[in-house]
């Protein structure tokens, strides 16, 4: 199919996606590799016309040829430290006298088929039908070192990823203190920069920033990622809006520790840099040693954040996930926590199981709470690594309860955290060692002011934490789901497994010990759906998801907030990853008091679930969420496998937002619209909707109807799809926490 072309005479090579192009080129007879472009798709002929000169080899045209301007006509590909560029390197290595400066360069190259299948790191995924690798080999002959860069064109996405593997072969160590795993240089134009922001509860919150001289960053160095800052940032032009202008996208295929960075030299110049942060990362390679570096997803869209968003929803749905529900339509659930907290039992468990079956109901999902023998779990401050089951709470143990369930024809869940230990629990009694700690420090606590995180790197921990699932899974086939959460940092940053020259190493290998785990339950138990849930949103990461099938979005269920937050997330995780679920009024985080049907309207976007306790639901809100989860059913292959549209934005300050998913054929869509604000004489603007065929006509049914209400007055009307996309609709929004969900069909 060819994605991927070298140019022999010109010394370039270009990678080609749907409608993106990529150029790289060995540059004059120092074999530096330069960049040359990265955007819209161009063709074979316009390769030359991109060059500085129609020569060959690749040369500059400057009469100037001192080292600094050299490089700022010249960026490049990957650049080194201390060789004259003066902006952020992306490598820095320290070698026996403790020089710092390298600069790799150019020695071969090879194109093949399919993924280059680097061990031990979490990668997106690709057959050789799917995807094509450039690997170029640069080498710093000083050193001794070489830098292997990986490059992988998708056939049928707009994506490039990127990667990097670094080998001493010099007799005496190096030291690498930064790799990152990918820098790349653009004119500054007029760009801003996306990122998303937040904490707990309030996760994945947009922010626009001006590109200002200097450097501008996002990262984190918690051990984890998600919850403050996400491993991501764009590059938006000016005018760009859902449908329109020019974007760059940047994901980290990590969920440790990372940095982010956008940097504005002097000469008006942008150069962008991703991957693990330097801080605390000082990596020993002894002779023929090798380091490498996680991926990183780029993507380019000049059609706006829209097209960015769909292409990522591809990349997960085509090629991150792994599995058997990667086109699947997910089930419909309901979780125990919010309705019981830890205060459960087998016969209240069955009774949530039979009420919310009545309601369409597909799987139980048992939460915290279930395990502990000498300590029982009936708060968070204890039980942690104990997973045997309370006797107590469930008498009958685990089996009784799941074939209840079963014979009351619900799927089961349940809920593990493999990652932590409590202090108060037989398993830190017997294996205190096994507890990140530093030594001759006191130990720092998480949640129940007694938690901490499992040394993860030690391969006895490794074995337990896999251990803990293939109990519960071979025992008990009939487990469908599997909530898996995370809730603590490193606070602890030492390790008694490592060796002390190689304690800077357990950010690292906390991630690839992880990562080994879930490689090997995912290969024992591939058909098991697996949520990633951080304490939270503290775990929605490209790093997790070729492991992991879904996250909790946060644990903030407030239906107000969560339209914020779901919106965040959109612009790089399908809906089919985002649980959402209905939850009581007052909200339990915030004590917001919101209508049933606006809850419903909300959590029916992503994959929908429950919170509520059935036996505390009044007759009305029972009655709107079996309206609710009857009308998703019929809609669910749209929302969760459709593609995603953003009308109106929740920060543009309108009163309202909209948002809407249509099938690939374009005969069927979903809408959404919810009122954030109520004010007397307010005016709800019109809303253009997206991703219709305007030669069609398409038939509104209203979905989710207020319980005792009416149907709005779109309901059975028929519009052309260029009424639709051109002059827009009338939004029935006439109250308090107004909402709205429409299914158009193609007639």
């Amino acid at each position: 199919m060819g994605a991927i072309h070298y140019y022999e005479k010109e010394r370039v090579f270009k990678l080609d996606t749907p409608h993106t192009s990529y150029l790289i080129g060995i540059v004059d007879e120092e074999k530096f590799l330069g960049h040359i472009y990265y955007g819209a798709k161009i063709t074979d002929y316009d390769v030359r016309a991109l060059m500085r000169t129609g020569e060959a080899p690749f040369v500059p045209s400057q009469n100037n040829r001192d080292r600094s301007s050299f490089l700022d006509a010249f960026p490049m590909e990957y650049p080194g430290h201390g060789v004259g560029d003066y902006r952020e390197s992306a490598i820095s290595v320290s070698d026996k006298n403790g020089n710092t400066a390298g600069q790799p360069l150019y020695r071969e190259h090879k194109i093949y088929a399919g993924k280059p299948g680097l061990p031990g790191l979490p990668a997106t995924f690709g057959s050789e039908e799917e995807c094509e690798t450039l690997e170029i080999v640069l080498a710093d002959e000083v050193l001794d070192l070489t830098v292997t860069l990986y490059y992988t064109a998708f056939y049928d996405v707009d994506v490039i990823t990127r990667s990097v593997r670094v080998t001493n072969h010099a007799k005496e160590p190096v030291y690498l203190t930064k790799v990152f795993s990918t820098a790349l240089d653009l004119d500054a134009e007029d760009y801003r920069m996306l990122t998303l922001h937040g904490s707990w509860a309030r996760e994945r919150q947009i922010e626009y920033r001006q590109i200002g001289y200097g450097k501008q960053s996002v990262g984190s160095c918690r051990g984890e990622s998600s919850h403050q800052e996400h491993p991501f940032v764009a590059l938006v032009s000016a005018n760009a809006g859902q449908e329109q202008g020019r974007v760059y996208g940047f994901h980290f295929v990590y969920s440790g520790n990372f940095l982010a960075q956008v940097e504005k030299n002097q000469f008006d110049s942008l150069r962008v840099v991703l991957g693990i942060h330097p801080q605390d990362f000082k990596w020993e390679l002894k002779q023929g040693e090798t380091f490498t570096a996680p991926e990183v997803v780029l993507t380019y869209s000049d059609a706006g954040l829209g097209r960015m968003t769909r292409t990522l929803h591809d990349l997960y749905r085509k090629h991150l996930i792994r599995s058997p529900y990667k086109d699947r339509e997910r089930p419909v659930l309901i979780n125990n926590w919010e309705a019981t907290y830890f205060d459960f039992d087998t016969e209240k468990l069955l009774a949530i199981a039979r009420e919310a079956k009545k309601s369409g109901i597909e799987m139980l999902v048992m939460d915290d709470g279930w395990f502990g023998d000498k300590y029982r779990r009936v708060q968070d401050n204890s039980s942690l690594g104990d997973w045997v089951v309370d006797r107590k709470k469930l008498p009958n143990g685990l089996e009784n309860l799941i074939q209840t369930a079963d014979r009351n024809g619900i799927k089961f869940g349940i809920w593990i955290e493999p990652e932590a230990v409590n202090s108060k629990s037989e398993l830190f009694e017997k294996h205190p060692d096994w507890a990140l700690q530093v030594k001759g420090r006191p130990l720092q606590y998480g949640r129940g002011g007694t938690q901490m995180l499992l040394d993860v790197c030690n391969p006895e921990v490794q074995d337990f934490m896999f251990g803990i699932v293939d109990n519960l899974l071979g025992k008990h086939p009939q487990i469908a789901y599997i909530k898996w959460d995370a809730n603590v940092e490193l606070k602890n940053y030492g390790s008694t497994y490592l060796p002390q020259d190689k304690q800077s190493h357990i950010y690292i290998e906390y991630h690839r010990g992880l990562n080994k785990v879930l490689e090997r339950i995912r290969a024992k138990y591939p058909d098991v759906l697996i949520q990633a849930c951080g304490g939270g949103g503290g775990r929605a990461s490209y790093g997790v998801l070729p492991y992991f099938d879904e996250f909790w979005v946060s644990d903030n269920t407030d239906a107000l907030q969560r339209i914020y937050m779901q919106w965040g997330t959109s612009y790089f995780y399908p809906s089919n990853a985002m649980a959402q679920h209905i939850s009581a009024s007052p909200n339990h985080q915030t004590g917001r008091i919101i209508p049933i049907k606006f809850r419903c309207d909300v959590a029916m976007s992503g994959r929908l679930g429950m919170e509520l306790q059935p036996s505390k639901m009044t007759k009305e809100e029972y009655q709107q969420t079996a309206q609710a989860i009857k009308d998703y059913k019929s809609v669910r292959d749209v929302i969760q496998l459709g593609n995603l549209y953003r009308l109106v934005s929740p920060y543009d300050d309108k009163g309202i937002a909209s948002l809407m998913y249509t099938d690939d054929t374009e005969n069927k869509a979903v809408f959404f619209a919810y009122k954030m604000e109520h004010f007397n004489n307010q005016v709800i603007p019109r809303v253009c909707l997206r991703g219709l065929d305007p030669s069609k006509n398409y038939r509104v049914r209203e979905l989710n109807v207020k319980t005792g209400g009416q149907p709005c007055f779109l309901n059975g009307k028929t519009f052309s799809g260029t009424l639709l996309m051109n002059t827009g609709i009338e939004m029935p929004l006439g109250s308090d926490y107004a909402s709205c969900v429409l299914e158009l069909t193609a007639e």
